[in-house]
């Protein structure tokens, strides 16, 4: 059996690649069919392999196996190696990953179609797909750091798919930036574990976690630090930057830039989900880091509220989802900093099929207006796209938690996981999650009434030729939208079982931060018992107010908006220019770095080294020449004297020395 599963996670990894090689070297040979035939080929496999995983390691609760495939490098004494650990949280993942993967390839199918460059669009998120899947199945730090850098090096190809385009350009390689700040982070975490237990095994340094929380190391004089909080520290900087955390989460609205596939598969279940899962991998470091799990908590429950806020000034509707986006990662990483890793990751894991479902259903909707994305030219688009109608609506009241959709079961575990901590600073997440719950539901209705509501205020050329997309796009939506529905009460019950059946021993967490727990015995009750309490919890009726605010300022009062923008136009231009994260990064990064960049080249380069060193040199010899030229006069008189001062001076030294 073990052998077998060898022979699986391989061909689930490698399979995506040898489609992204095929379509990527042979897309002129085998043409735009056989670009999209081999992709979704290959990832529909990987789905497939992925689910049997799934049956055997989570339902049938097979032991987690752990094996190296191949030693990659040896350094001394060090061996680093690539290996693959299989067990439940790796494998849900790799269901997660493929089945959005599978989805988005098959709808790239029909958005991609008369796009000059197709086969190399399926290249890339296959490519993109192989990069991630190495991230969730890797068994140490080095394949990790490999998956990790990969999602991040193909996604700046597909930020920039159309690159013709200025601000696909900007925006690729403002996310690449972005994301270097983190992973310089990233690698500073790992390569500290690996100074002190000399491993970047998984399963080595989680065993030297006692020798890390005995070790210190002074940051500055007179000033000590835990080798383990630092360690957990830098290890969530690389979070804050894949995750897209407060302050680096700048790239992640500018990666709307790509294709609309590409913003459902970055933005749902791969790339910006790393950073959640490597923490829930990392559970037995962060768990003896109080001090860590602190700054993740503030630093989550921040992004949450305020992201969310950011949405409800958007007109992009790709922008809002993406703004959404932000704000549901921010619910992900306050619960890993209150211990409710489960939780943060059951949201993970409905996030993807939800967010994935939005975005699509938002592509359908560009496409079918010739791809215009302000919703300000939208409207009544009901009448014309009942599929894509119904299937947003069910992405967005997923979003908003909602009972019973998937959706509601994930963010109310996490509320609730918050409300139970009692960790410094608890109080504040729960006041930022809480008000997330209105603001998530006002801005994702505002844009579906805006979108699907309201008056048609389309041209009326767009208008004559409105209808609903093909079935290669509408279907992956149905897809998404069944899981979207039932998989929260299904995997909540697996998830609240005496012996969290969901993750089972891959998650780690002590027993006195086990906020969960409690959670757990009201939830084994019965799962369904939890749709009733719902009517008596505050983050419901946030969620319900905040439908029923939407509805009033853009059905009811649609001038509402208008004045309160009118009104209160200090708060509306703040929000408008995003807290000020942008300008600041342009005017003291940005131009700081080309200020401190110009006073080198001139200072620096230009007077020190060219005028001093380089051309002072040659000055300085040329004066030297003619000086001693002097004193070759051709009289011998000169000569003499010369020679009789020289003598002088020999004796004086001979005189002086004795």
């Amino acid at each position: 059996m073990n052998n077998s599963y060898q022979l699986i996670i391989y061909a689930i990894v490698l399979l995506p690649l040898i489609g992204s090689l095929l379509a990527g070297l042979l897309g002129k040979t085998i043409g735009r069919h056989g670009a999209h035939t081999v992709t979704v080929l290959g990832v529909a496999i990987s789905f497939i392999l992925s689910l049997y995983l799934f049956q055997q390691f989570v339902m049938l609760n097979a032991p987690s196996y752990n094996f190296n495939a191949y030693t990659w490098g040896v350094s001394g004494l060090f061996h680093f190696n690539i290996g693959f650990l299989l067990d439940h949280l790796s494998v849900i993942m790799l269901v997660v990953v493929t089945f959005v993967s599978l989805a988005v390839h098959i709808y790239s199918i029909g958005y991609m179609q008369g796009d000059p460059g197709y086969q190399r669009f399926f290249s890339y998120i296959s490519l993109f797909t192989f990069a991630m899947l190495v991230l969730v199945a890797a068994n140490n730090f080095l394949q990790l750091f490999f998956g990790w850098e990969g999602v991040g090096l193909v996604s700046y190809l597909l930020i920039g798919f159309w690159f013709q385009r200025d601000s696909a350009n900007l925006g690729s390689l403002k996310a690449f930036i972005v994301n270097r700040i983190g992973d310089l982070g990233f690698l500073l975490g790992i390569a500290t574990a690996f100074n002190y237990l000399n491993t970047v095994d998984y399963a080595t340094v989680f065993a030297g976690t006692p020798l890390l929380l005995k070790e210190t190391i002074t940051l500055w004089p007179g000033q000590a630090c835990s080798v383990l909080t630092l360690t957990c520290i830098l290890l969530f900087i690389g979070a804050m930057g894949k995750s897209a955390q407060v302050p680096l989460h700048v790239w992640l609205p500018e990666s709307m830039e790509g294709p609309t596939p590409i913003s459902a598969l970055i933005h749902a279940a791969t790339m910006v989900t790393a950073g959640v899962y490597m923490i829930a991998r990392m559970s037995p470091l962060f768990e003896h880091s109080p001090v860590a799990l602190e700054v993740i908590l503030v630093v989550g429950a921040t992004t949450a509220l305020f992201m969310g806020i950011l949405a409800i000034v958007q007109h992009d509707i790709k922008r809002v989802i993406a703004y959404s986006t932000l704000s549901q990662l921010g619910y992900m990483v306050a619960a890993l900093g209150v211990s409710a890793y489960a939780a943060g990751m059951f949201q993970l894991i409905t996030h993807a099929f939800f967010k994935a479902l939005l975005f699509l259903a938002a592509g359908s909707v560009i496409v079918a207006l010739h791809h215009e994305q302000d919703m300000r030219k939208m409207g009544n688009l009901r009448k014309y796209m009942p599929i894509t109608y119904v299937c947003f609506l069910i992405g967005a009241l997923a979003l908003a938690a909602i009972p019973p959709l998937a959706g509601f079961y994930s963010k109310d575990s996490i509320i609730e996981a918050i409300h139970l901590a009692n960790t410094p600073g608890a109080k504040y997440a729960y006041f930022c999650v809480v008000g997330g719950a209105l603001v998530t539901a006002f801005y994702i209705f505002r844009a579906f009434f805006l979108v699907f509501h309201t008056s048609e205020r389309m041209d009326e050329h767009t208008r004559e030729h409105l209808h609903e997309s093909p079935w290669v796009i509408w279907l992956p939506l149905i897809a998404l939208a069944i899981p979207s529905i039932i998989a929260g009460a299904m995997l909540a019950s697996k998830l609240f079982a005496a012996n969290n059946a969901l993750f089972g021993s891959s998650i780690v967490v002590l027993n006195n931060t086990n906020v969960l727990h409690e959670l757990t015995v009201t939830y084994q009750q019965n799962i369904w018992s939890l749709l009733a309490e719902s009517l008596h919890n505050l983050p419901f009726w946030f969620s319900v107010a905040g439908i029923l605010l939407a509805w009033l300022c853009y059905i009811q009062f649609p001038r509402l908006p208008a004045f309160f923008a009118q009104r209160f136009s200090w708060i509306y231009k703040w929000l408008l220019c995003k807290y000020g994260f942008d300008d600041f990064n342009q005017l003291v990064i940005v131009r700081g770095t080309q200020a401190l960049s110009k006073v080198f080249f001139e200072v620096g380069d230009v007077k020190i080294l060219d005028h001093q060193m380089v051309n002072g040199t040659g000055r300085a010899i040329t004066w030297l020449s003619r000086t001693v030229r002097k004193l070759q006069s051709g009289y011998l008189y000169h000569y003499a004297f010369i020679m009789i001062l020289g003598l002088l001076l020999l004796l004086a030294w001979m005189l002086f020395k004795g």
